[in-house]
């Protein structure tokens, strides 16, 4: 077999991993050993409700509303329980913590939806929908009290704070900050700020929001008792000029954040100083492989909830990036990519078991499923696939 490079590389990389864990220098999540079983950890959370967003607007695709699918064991296939046709541009969810209550953002509109959850059947009905004073909310992130919805804003540049009623409806909105800065050299994608994503932190006290138009990322505290926004000191950090910060992901364990650039197919590493907010770069690697001279553009992120790994989409490569934590410095080393078998990746995500990713292919209608080595990071296959029209976000319960 001739020398590759590539395959080199990615061997050395999961070496180099095996050999953390069996060291014992990799952190594992809950305080289990490294040698507990992974599947008797996760087989509780395995999730029997798949919730499916898409876009409906002719400009944007070509879905049909908001999908739910239900099965009874893992090993049964994703089966369409409701599909809501009346909802526009469902274009990412979110699920509460109780699982009783699911929100939806819409493309290009101005609204937030809350629905009510069936918990026997996992099926929807609207409560109501609030106006965030804002276009194309792209993202909503739920405050650890569970009392506020926070809204990124990406065509108006803004963050919006709506409250969370009892009963899960949403009541009118309690703040919006607009984001300023100087927009970044991109004449299309940078005319002006572009928030994409606004998730809290592991501590639940700061709202990190990467601005995809401005080349920074915003940090602010949430005021429960007022529902107010409070920019950190300092309020943001600024990305390197065109790189379009996209989305974050948090180490579950210790003080370190993840950002992947849109434009210039990136991932940033931060110190996060928990305390203050504080955001400090230590790193940038690029999301494609070095032999990969297309054109392409980063989407989504996760970090494993082991703290192991880091994951990030390739729009253009149609990949999922494999990088491996160091423990001591939080930096990043890549040990593979996988094909998500299927065209423009914008959303991936991690079941809540950690046993599975979904990468939802937007340009072929599809959602992939991909069953996670625990212990190497690598993705492999499972035949799963769902095929949904225009898919942008999964939640699941």
């Amino acid at each position: 077999m001739p020398d590759n490079p590539g395959r080199r590389k990615f061997l050395a990389g999961l070496a180099g991993v095996t050999a953390a864990v069996a060291g014992g220098s990799v952190s594992i999540a809950s305080g289990e050993s490294v040698g507990a079983p992974q599947t008797d950890r996760s087989s509780a959370a395995v999730p029997m409700f798949m919730y499916v967003g898409s876009f409906t607007g002719k400009d944007r695709g070509h879905g049909e509303g908001l999908s739910v699918y239900h099965r009874n064991r893992e090993s049964d296939p994703w089966t369409l329980a409701q599909l809501l046709k009346d909802v526009a541009d469902p274009s990412f969810l979110i699920i509460d913590r109780s699982g009783r209550h699911l929100y939806s953002a819409h493309g290009d509109g101005t609204q937030v939806t809350s629905y009510q959850v069936e918990q026997t059947t996992g099926r929807l009905t609207v409560l109501n929908q609030q106006p965030t004073r804002g276009g194309n909310g792209v993202h909503l992130a739920i405050d650890a009290t569970s009392r506020f919805l926070a809204v990124a804003n990406y065509a108006t540049g803004s963050l919006a704070v709506l409250p969370i009623n009892p009963d899960g409806s949403l009541a009118p909105l309690s703040d919006l900050a607009t984001l300023r800065g100087t927009p970044g050299p991109h004449r299309t994608q940078q005319e002006s700020s572009h928030p994409h994503h606004c998730p809290f932190d592991p501590s639940g006290r700061f709202i990190v929001v990467p601005d995809k138009g401005l080349d920074k990322v915003f940090v602010f505290r949430l005021d429960t008792a007022r529902g107010k926004l409070v920019p950190a000191d300092p309020p943001e950090v600024s990305a390197r000029a065109g790189a379009a910060p996209r989305h974050v992901g948090f180490h579950p364990l210790q003080p370190y954040a993840y950002v992947i650039n849109e434009l210039d197919s990136t991932i940033t590493t931060y110190h996060f100083e928990p305390d203050k907010g504080i955001l400090s770069p230590l790193q940038i690697v690029p999301t494609p492989p070095p032999s990969y001279t297309g054109n392409n553009s980063g989407a989504e992120i996760a970090v494993a909830s082991s703290g192991r790994f880091v994951y990030g989409s390739n729009r253009g490569h149609d990949s999922i990036a494999i990088f491996a934590i160091d423990q001591a410095g939080g930096t990043l080393t890549p040990i593979g990519w996988q094909s998500t078998q299927g065209r423009t990746p914008r959303f991936f995500g991690l079941d809540p078991s950690g046993t599975h990713l979904y990468a939802a292919n937007q340009g072929s209608d599809t959602v992939v499923g991909f069953r996670v080595n625990q212990t190497t990071g690598a993705l492999d296959a499972t035949n799963q696939i769902v095929r949904v029209a225009t898919p942008t976000t999964i939640v699941w319960r």
